[in-house]
């Protein structure tokens, strides 16, 4: 990919001002680290309130009479089961039940839904959604909206003093506060916190009302990684791909039962019938011995020697005070405490089995 072909974020200017180091993720260009480190980053997400630019995410609004039955049809879930408010974690499906994103979608009215998904994907989701949307008396907005999280214990308090009230909001619930704004109590660290989609004019007045409190920090890419991992959090494209099935990836608790047996969902037959025989791999938790971080791609191995999985996530988790990974392994080593052995440039370092996460959620369910 060319530089000219990057895209950049509406707010590039302020991360620059704020001393950001940039990187290319997903065809962007993303603020990696800020001047504090990404140690004190992590640290301060987990301790206050991270502020995070998460505009390379992509915003679609799906409304009108078949806006439910386009959704189940897309996705392995029962919209029409949603409370207006309510959100839910769910995927697009390939008909081998490989997971070509993973999404939230929130029911903001009896025919109206908010989609939020990944930015490497957007446009090949925006693509499938439209082709879906053809059989459907529906309409798909993909909207121009700066995407702001805010993570961490203080958030709503941070929210709240710049005049945004998150009260009755609770964890997987999302509202439209004022008009082009969207916001959901989720995110993508472990933590309480929220997602803001709004008007980039809207966004700078919030930023900067945000930056004056003492508890808001500016996070960037690589915390967020740390943040996710430590969490247990799956990233697309690595943790879960269109080679991967939710039931292999530890997913299967995101489908509703009934939806499980008769839902009619791209990849529903290919999921039953890898449901029916079990999967061959399960998504794990590592905690590698010593301080040495395993990272993505390493193979793993059994006590004998023999394959037995490879590593999708790694990294050091400062939560955690050790390293922490995220890998598959075959079915039968997937129970916590079994030891393998990651192969880090020819080294056979020791990792157990770990249960996810490492760090608790503290999310605010109520």
């Amino acid at each position: 990919m060319t530089g000219d072909d990057t895209k950049h974020l509406p707010l590039e200017d302020l991360h620059m001002a704020a001393g950001a180091r940039f990187g290319a993720f997903a065809g962007w260009s993303m603020p990696l680290t800020y001047p504090a480190g990404v140690m004190k980053e992590h640290l301060h997400s987990r301790e206050h309130a991270g502020l995070f630019d998460i505009s390379h995410m992509k915003l679609f609004e799906i409304s009108g009479p078949g806006a439910a039955a386009l959704l189940n049809r897309a996705c392995p879930f029962d919209a029409g089961a949603l409370q207006v408010s309510q959100s839910k974690y769910t995927f697009f499906l390939n008909e081998a039940a490989g997971i070509l994103d993973d999404l939230i979608v929130t029911r903001l009215g009896v025919e109206r839904f908010m989609m939020v998904a990944n930015a490497g994907n957007a446009a090949a989701d925006e693509k499938h959604l439209r082709e879906l949307a053809e059989d459907f008396d529906v309409k798909v907005d993909a909207l121009d909206r700066v995407f702001l999280a805010i993570q961490g214990p203080e958030a709503w308090a941070a929210l709240s003093r710049a005049g945004i009230e998150t009260g009755s909001l609770v964890f997987m619930h999302g509202i439209e506060p004022r008009e082009n704004w969207f916001m959901s109590r989720s995110g993508y660290t472990g933590e309480d916190g929220f997602e803001i989609g709004l008007p980039e004019a809207d966004a700078r007045t919030l930023v900067t009302r945000l930056l004056e409190d003492e508890r808001v920090m500016w996070i960037g890419l690589a915390a967020r990684d740390s943040l996710r991992l430590e969490a247990g959090l799956c990233l697309h494209g690595l943790d879960v791909t269109p080679e991967i099935d939710p039931a292999s990836a530890g997913l299967m608790w995101a489908i509703p039962k009934e939806v499980r047996a008769s839902g009619a969902f791209i990849g529903a037959d290919a999921l039953r019938a890898i449901l029916e025989r079990g999967p061959a791999q399960k998504r794990v938790g590592l905690k590698p011995d010593g301080r040495q971080p395993v990272r993505a791609g390493a193979a793993l191995f059994d006590a004998d020697g023999n394959p037995a999985g490879h590593v999708t996530s790694g990294g050091f988790g400062p939560s955690a005070g050790h390293p922490v990974a995220m890998g598959y392994v075959r079915t039968p080593l997937a129970k916590p405490g079994t030891r393998l052995f990651a192969d880090v440039r020819g080294t056979k370092i020791p990792v157990d089995i770990h249960p996810l996460p490492f760090t608790p959620h503290r999310y605010r369910k109520g």
